[in-house]
């Protein structure tokens, strides 16, 4: 797969809210460059992202809505020929933001970084492809606002040959997880891990069809303070959208080959790659966790599976309760959209009818 030209260049300026400490308000300026090939084969669909601050303030950001600490979240908005280019990398349960995830932009700083948006997006396709920095950035008051650049156009010859690779995924990525009926299967897992997760995936089928079946008993003209709290407004399309992913999501847990990965060291929860279902990858946090409430196990399980596009296909806008309860006010289709908000809507931790 060769990149082949270049066309345009995407650039969006992003409002933040500061700390008192900073300024009271400042602008963020984001460009991506599409680059050179460097040989046949190699840096297909590759960019350089740079990020600015032409203020004479700081400005504090979440590092993981940037790329510049790795693209372990669905960042960009990519088409080619009118089509949706599916997301491959890996989709993370984080816990609430601390002083530690964010970064700071000083007075008049640029970051820049080289993305080979190859790795994480099927470029797999020869056409004409736009990319768009689409994403919610959060500053440390808690206050976010979406980037959206003007599309960055790229050629790109595609081959098959090329697909998106990751150090850690297995063989069968893509095609997911061979069947092998619907008793859980385990790798790098304990005896002791195993017992562990065959009970958070328990708990997580009884979450699942308890949230189904709040949905079948109520209506978009009938819902509670639990709906409202983690989805908001409800209108007959958001009801349904909700209605058909936890359909999904205990189907899958009651029907479906998962499989669990105990390998993962990094101090978050757990990750997935939404194209390889059902395969969780369990982390430090995960063991941490309690079985049950807020931010569980079980809640942890119901966050990944309503990742995998064959299930629903969230996305992570916010992390934490606070954050989706916000959410839910200000955008009742990205909590929608939102895995936290399906976790938190299941656990129903602290109780609501």
């Amino acid at each position: 797969m060769n990149f082949k030209s270049a066309f345009a260049l995407g650039t969006a300026v992003l409002a933040l809210s500061t700390t008192s400490a900073m300024a009271a308000a400042s602008s963020l300026q984001v460009q991506m460059m599409p680059m050179q090939a460097k040989a046949a084969g190699e840096y297909a669909g590759a960019v350089r992202f740079t990020m600015s601050n032409p203020t004479d303030k700081a400005v504090r950001i979440l590092k993981y809505q940037t790329p510049f600490f790795g693209v372990d979240a669905n960042l960009f908005s990519i088409q080619v020929g009118g089509d949706k280019v599916a997301y491959t990398g890996r989709m993370i349960k984080r816990g609430e933001p601390t002083a530690r995830d964010y970064m700071t932009l000083r007075p008049g700083e640029s970051k820049s970084i080289d993305l080979d948006l190859s790795a994480y997006y099927n470029f797999a396709k020869t056409g004409q492809y736009e990319v768009r920095y689409d994403e919610f950035l959060f500053d440390n008051a808690g206050q976010a606002k979406r980037v959206n650049t003007t599309p960055t156009v790229m050629w790109v010859d595609g081959n098959d040959q090329f697909l998106p690779q990751h150090a850690d995924m297995d063989p069968y990525f893509g095609l997911g997880v061979k069947a092998l009926g619907v008793a859980p299967t385990f790798t790098k897992c304990t005896t002791t891990q195993q017992s562990q997760i065959v009970t958070a995936l328990n708990s997580a089928d009884a979450y699942a069809a308890n949230a189904k079946s709040y949905f079948g008993a109520h209506s978009a003209t009938n819902i509670s303070a639990r709906y409202t709290t983690w989805f908001g407004a409800a209108t007959s399309a958001r009801y349904t959208t909700g209605t058909n992913h936890f359909d999904a999501i205990q189907a899958a847990f009651a029907t479906k080959p998962i499989t669990v990965d105990c390998g993962c060291k990094k101090t978050y929860y757990a990750y997935v790659y939404p194209t390889q279902p059902y395969k969780i990858y369990v982390c430090k946090a995960f063991w941490s966790a309690p079985n049950t409430g807020t931010d569980s196990r079980a809640g942890t399980l119901i966050h990944e599976m309503s990742h995998f596009n064959a299930v629903a296909g969230t996305d992570d806008h916010v992390y934490g309760q606070s954050g989706a309860k916000s959410l839910a006010i200000s955008n009742p289709d990205n909590a929608l959209d939102n895995a936290d908000n399906h976790e938190y809507f299941s656990e129903n931790t602290p109780a609501q009818n």
